[in-house]
């Protein structure tokens, strides 16, 4: 069967930095977070590029992913492990210098009990109720500290991509709250408070799903391209059904083309719910019959010729409108593209 093609544009993801740089302002770093193999879309890639670009700050999830950011990007960099220090990873930090974000009084004792430990920063809990220091548990691990300082000091928005929600000023004011006055560097904005405005920047920004082409960025380029091989078309008659469970049935003589991808390519099977299109250049054609595991069917009835290939994400449809049809997030869509596609990086790198 014929593999469809992934396509991924580096400097599409470097001006979407830029962009998010120019809207952190003066004074404020933008860094970059890089977790989940780069969004789905290979750290071992897109990692050179940012770094080429000179970025200098990076975050990801665990360990394991840091290991392998510095083998693509050197030890030169910042690399901050948001699930901060576990034991078993002690060795890893030690010899490498990754910058654990401690969040909570357990991981801080694991911190202090080894004098050679590298740099380190803090997570603060102020109002998302899921990893890092409360205020009592701040106090207790700055005690633990002594005269360590911390890198950095970060909290994380919980409804940043919705900007009149009350819990961001909220968060807002208890991160004043507990970092004011300590002299420390402080980042509290990911995409959507980084947009959200200065007031939420401090000294450090750090966007992700923005730089992949994703919401709450809205004029964020365009990131990737998803090309499906047309492996067969048939036509069906009105009444005939398509696809399993006979859930599409033709209303008139139709045009259907089958092509090659499905849901064990990351393409969610709740999509076929929704309006969902392929394009032949900008002509589109819409999704009918349920997404299989391997197959998707449209109705190619608009076009005289039927191309090899049909288009999925563009700059028309991108990540969101197929989560939207899907009753998802574009962060889980983006990160579930499959391993099946072959994948074609344009850009320099």
């Amino acid at each position: 069967m014929a593999e469809a093609t992934l396509t991924i544009d580096l400097d599409a993801v470097v001006s979407n930095h830029r962009a998010l740089d120019a809207e952190s302002g003066d004074g404020t770093e933008t860094a970059v977070v890089v977790k989940a193999n780069a969004y789905g879309l290979d750290i071992g890639h897109v990692a050179p590029r940012f770094a080429a670009s000179g970025i200098r700050s990076f975050f990801v999830a665990t360990t394991e992913e840091a290991v392998s950011l510095t083998k693509s990007i050197g030890h030169g960099p910042k690399v901050y492990v948001f699930g901060g220090l576990l034991p078993q990873d002690q060795k890893q930090f030690e010899s490498a210098s990754y910058i654990p974000l401690l969040n909570s009084v357990e991981q801080v004792k694991t911190y202090c009990a080894h004098p050679d430990q590298s740099e380190f920063g803090l997570q603060l809990d102020t109002g998302m109720n899921r990893l890092g220091l409360e205020a009592d548990e701040l106090r207790d691990a700055l005690n633990l500290l002594g005269d360590r300082r911390p890198d950095i000091v970060i909290s994380h928005l919980a409804c940043a991509d919705e900007p009149d929600h009350p819990l961001n000023a909220a968060q807002l004011t208890e991160f004043h709250r507990l970092t004011d006055g300590m002299n420390w560097r402080r980042s509290l904005a990911a995409t959507g408070g980084t947009l959200l405005g200065p007031a939420y920047h401090f000294d450090l920004t750090r966007p992700g799903i923005g730089l992949y082409g994703g919401a709450p960025f809205a004029d964020a380029a365009p990131v990737v391209t998803l090309d499906i091989p047309v492996i067969q078309t048939r036509t069906v008659v009105e009444g005939e059904s398509v696809g399993y469970g006979a859930a599409w049935i033709a209303d008139k003589t139709t045009k259907i083309a089958t092509i090659s991808a499905g849901y064990a390519d990351g393409l969610n099977r709740a999509m076929g719910r929704g309006e969902v299109r392929l394009f032949a250049g900008d002509t589109p054609c819409p999704l009918v019959g349920r997404v299989s595991m391997d197959l998707l069917t449209v109705d190619v009835s608009a076009l005289d010729t039927v191309p090899t290939h049909l288009t999925l994400l563009n700059s028309t449809q991108k990540i969101d409108d197929l989560a939207a049809a899907a009753g998802t997030i574009g962060y889980e869509f983006l990160t579930s593209l499959g391993a099946r596609y072959r994948r074609r990086y344009v850009g320099s790198e």
